[in-house]
């Protein structure tokens, strides 16, 4: 028997770095390597927090992982 979905309300819209890391089954590390690269969509800055667009996220894991521009360099 497959578990039942959550309730929309209970799904975060925005979600960390290690639930992304915890997405892709990759370190912490591994994700702010990716973004660096490229290889991710960028986070929102919320502050000093970086958030990710769960939405963003699994559409970008259901296109196939495809490349993503750079983040700006400081």
């Amino acid at each position: 028997m497959t578990p039942e979905p959550p309730p929309a309300d209970d799904v975060p819209l925005l979600i960390a770095v290690g639930d992304v890391a915890r997405l892709l089954s990759v370190s912490k590390l591994t994700i702010w390597r990716m973004r660096s690269a490229g290889r991710i969509p960028a986070p929102i800055k919320l502050g000093h927090l970086a958030r990710w667009r769960r939405c963003e996220i699994l559409a970008w894991i259901d296109a196939g992982c495809p490349t993503c521009r750079p983040a700006p360099r400081r």
